[in-house]
């Protein structure tokens, strides 16, 4: 462990994986509008979004991800974490009431760059909603 708390490079191994999860709320979906500005209907208003492919309201998708930070900020590596690069695809839309589970597995460490490469999964129930690949830099015990 760092002095943070958080996992070291010489402390991880590929296959370790760790998951956070968490049910979407009416009152998440709003917060994140107001913190990320983006207001789009299909997020906000039932009317609007019943008449997209949708068929109703959906979170974003960048809600969807911000568990992903979570899992790597808070869990694995954790603390002292420093987040490089990020893809996604989202697969399937999150609705209200919908429990998330984002978990992200090593999949590639390179210790002499102290980077490690995750493969990063959202879930809801058996659906995959955003699947992609985080790079990262870890704390070293040296």
């Amino acid at each position: 462990m760092s002095e943070s708390g958080g996992y070291v490079i010489e402390d991880l191994s590929v296959g370790m994986s760790a998951s956070v999860s968490k049910t979407i709320t009416d009152a998440d979906i709003v917060m994140f509008a107001g913190v990320s500005c983006d207001t789009n209907p299909v997020h906000l208003d039932e009317e609007y979004a019943s008449q997209t492919m949708f068929g109703g309201r959906i979170a974003h998708g960048m809600l969807t991800a911000a568990l992903v930070s979570a899992v790597l900020g808070t869990k694995l590596p954790g603390p002292g974490t420093i987040y490089l690069s990020q893809t996604m695809k989202f697969k399937a839309p999150v609705k209200p009431g919908n429990t998330v589970k984002a978990t992200c597995t090593i999949t590639e460490l390179v210790p002499e760059k102290k980077r490690v490469i995750m493969s990063t999964v959202a879930t809801v129930g058996d659906t995959v909603v955003m699947d992609g690949e985080a790079g990262l830099m870890v704390p070293s015990r040296g």
